[in-house]
């Protein structure tokens, strides 16, 4: 299996890059990602159950491996939730799969977002990871907008190694991603 494109740029130049410009002495102390998440928050699953099941197939479809269920942590009277009712799903994607997705993301799916202007560069957590939200799975060439009978905004979130925000900036940025001047 040939080695993700993403991977070699940050293995030849964004890790020598950071390196120099952080003062780092050892390649393993250089940030680099740890993991993406990417999950779906279906709020109107209780009511439409097929509604969670189409999700979990498009996120599926999008990542590249199974999505599995999440479940409420606690009854919420006011939303009719239940513990243990099924509201959402996610996937956790690592390495040559975390490259791939990051390459689709940067190069395919966020071009195709309607009026874009760049991501928000303060959209950091304070420990170096990014996060992100879409507000609709089309995006993606994997979901088929003519069979789509939902439409379904997702959370995206890149963590990585970094211990600030400004070198995780640095490290993202690197790849290409596109953040807003």
């Amino acid at each position: 299996m040939p080695i993700p494109r993403l991977k070699l740029l940050y293995r030849d130049r964004i890790r020598p890059e950071l390196k120099q410009r952080f003062g780092y002495k050892n390649d393993l102390a250089v940030p680099r990602l740890d993991k993406i998440v990417i999950s779906m928050g279906v709020g109107r699953a209780l009511q439409t159950p097929k509604r969670l099941e189409e999700a979990q197939q498009h996120l599926s479809l999008i990542a590249g491996q199974k999505a599995v269920l999440t479940r409420a942590k606690r009854s919420i009277s006011n939303f009719r939730l239940r513990q243990g009712q099924a509201i959402g799903c996610k996937v956790t994607l690592r390495r040559d799969r975390m490259y791939e997705f990051l390459d689709r993301l940067i190069s395919i799916a966020i071009p195709r977002i309607r009026d874009f202007r760049g991501m928000s560069p303060k959209s950091f957590d304070g420990r170096g990871n990014y996060s992100l939200g879409l507000s609709e799975q089309v995006v993606f060439t994997e979901v088929d907008a003519d069979r789509m009978e939902f439409v379904q905004g997702m959370n995206i979130a890149i963590c990585t190694t970094a211990r600030t925000d400004e070198e995780a900036r640095e490290l993202i940025a690197g790849f290409g991603f596109p953040f807003q001047r």
